[in-house]
């Protein structure tokens, strides 16, 4: 048997499954204890579920450490190998204290009856029956829906974290993390229920991310088109990474008039276009570009780096002293800062140390590029531009977007969006859109050519802003003229597809691989339901876009 078995981001080994060490650099241990988690997850579930289907409620702390204990388990999250075995072992005090409650239910799942051992090693070996290979004997197709759907909940389980920080959580939301896992491990579902599962799956990701949104933009009002400079200026500096608002304002608040650069990193950019965020006035810009570009970008420099959530690559040498963790992340040897009772962080070991550090030595020229174009920006607009389609002047919308990677291939996106004609309007997302958003595409009558709807979640904004031109040109979205061409790398993508895909959007272009856990069959079924097309090469894609 292998020493681990993972194919659930894109870059998988070969492009079948990483079976001696991640490519993402989790050890074959870090792999299975996740292994174990979510198997003891789905335990979980078990018990959880039948109280639930009982009228009884689950208390939210339970639901936070099943939310946490996903996203923990989710692509460059965490590595941490203690981090792991604490998880477990409060995984198996939730599951007996669950187990007790249900005393009198017969259920005879081995997730549920199977109880941790105390020691890691033990827990290692144990580990084999929680592999994604395990069951030899098990259909390829239902194996193949069940990780769709266990990588779909990873996913949403990173929106709703991000949305409970900020204290907003949607109860339907919730009861589906336990709902889900407990039918994954049900061997009398057909292919049929599954595949309606997965749809399930998708609309509850449309409703977490739709939280999300009302968590950030009530909280820091709703973005605004913003210009942000991505160059460099001289003194002491801290670059936040990830996706977490909430860690990002607290960093704010606590470095305000100790003359610290703040700058964005990543999937952070966005926040640039929030009101209650970029009043700050030192918040000063974004620094690098997607999250595989940050070994190169971070070495050596003479400031610190917090990631806040994903995506995190192995610390090298040159800067492991200057990089901080929190949140769910995590890497051994490096720094975590934790909250305190209160939900407060203190930033202060990360402060002094940019301050100890110096920062550069003199500001580059500044370079600006905008973001800020989410849904309540855009339909402020979209009097505007339904008149210029009508006109002529806009043919063509082109959703753009997704994870980044370094897998070669993803030039594609880069090439795509340079060669979308100059009458067409291209909207982008997530840190996909570091393949070209320095690259200047002008105007049509006034509306920029590239916008920047926000980050991965903000596919809610997008899909606010297609079903409002759909109604605005009385047709559905299938009709509209607007093209997706999504990149993929992690669960966040599979959580967004599934959203895509729950709402009826067909002819949407994938890549630059596919799936390795979709199955033949299942590949099949979404070619034949959703039109589903692997990316090809940019002119035939291009041409096949425009001609509809």
């Amino acid at each position: 048997m292998e020493k681990m078995f993972c194919y659930q981001c894109e870059q998988t080994a070969g492009g079948t499954g990483c079976t001696k060490i991640g490519v993402c650099g989790k050890t074959p241990e870090i792999s299975r204890l996740q292994d174990l988690l979510i198997y003891q997850l789905k335990g979980i579930s078990l018990y959880a579920h039948t109280l639930i289907e009982k009228g009884e409620n689950i208390d939210k702390k339970i639901v936070k450490f099943v939310e946490n204990s996903l996203f923990t388990t989710l692509t460059n999250v965490n590595f941490d190998l203690d981090v792991h075995e604490s998880l477990l072992k409060e995984s198996q005090k939730i599951k007996e204290e669950l187990r007790a409650k249900c005393i009198n239910e017969k259920i005879n799942y081995e997730q549920a009856i199977y109880n941790l051992p105390k020691t890691r090693s033990e827990m290692l070996q144990d580990s084999i029956r929680a592999g994604i290979m395990y069951d030899e004997k098990l259909d390829k197709d239902i194996r193949s829906l069940r990780e769709t759907i266990i990588y779909g909940l990873k996913g949403i389980s990173a929106y709703g974290h991000q949305a409970r920080e900020l204290g907003y959580y949607d109860d339907s939301v919730d009861m589906f993390y336990f709902k889900a896992l407990s039918l994954v491990t049900n061997d009398e579902l057909k292919l049929e229920d599954l595949i309606q599962l997965a749809m399930e799956t998708g609309s509850t990701s449309v409703n977490v991310m739709k939280k999300l949104d009302e968590a950030n933009t009530n909280t820091y009002k709703h973005p605004e088109p913003k210009k942000v400079n991505v160059n460099i200026k001289k003194g002491p500096f801290i670059i936040v990474s990830g996706h977490d608002l909430k860690d990002l304002e607290m960093l704010l608040k606590q470095t305000e008039g100790k003359g610290i650069n703040i700058y964005t990193h990543g999937e952070m950019i966005p926040c640039h276009s929030y009101p209650e965020l970029n009043k700050y006035s030192h918040l000063v810009g974004n620094f690098g570009g997607a999250w595989q570009n940050q070994q190169k970008e971070f070495d050596n420099i003479p400031g610190c780096i917090l990631m806040t959530t994903n995506c995190i690559m192995k610390p090298k040498d040159s800067y492991k002293d200057r990089i901080f963790t929190t949140s769910v992340v995590g890497w051994e040897g490096i720094k975590y800062i934790g909250k305190n009772e209160d939900g407060v962080k203190d930033f202060s070991e990360i402060i002094n140390k940019a301050l100890e550090l110096g920062g550069f030595d003199e500001d580059q020229e500044v370079k600006e590029i905008t973001v800020g174009f989410g849904h309540n920006a855009l339909l402020k607009n979209v009097d505007t531009i339904i008149n210029l389609v009508k006109s002529g002047d806009i043919k063509r919308f082109f959703l753009i977007g997704g994870c980044d990677g370094a897998k070669p291939g993803r030039s594609y996106y880069t090439e795509f969006a340079q060669n979308v004609p100059k009458d067409c309007v291209i909207l982008t997302l997530a840190c996909g859109k570091y393949r070209f958003n320095k690259l200047e595409f002008g105007d049509i009558c006034g509306i920029p050519r590239l916008l920047d709807v926000g980050q991965c979640n903000d596919a809610y904004s997008a899909v606010k802003i297609t079903l409002a031109l759909a109604d605005a040109f009385e047709t559905d979205i299938n009709s509209l003229p607007l093209s997706i061409i999504l990149s993929w790398y992690e669960q966040k993508a599979v959580a967004d597809l599934l959203a895509l895909l729950s709402l009826g959007l067909k002819g949407m272009y994938i890549g630059p691989t596919l799936p390795a856990f979709l199955s033949e069959n299942v590949l099949k079924y979404l070619v034949d339901t959703f039109d589903i097309k692997p990316i090809s090469n940019v002119q035939n894609d291009l041409t096949n876009c425009l001609n509809k």
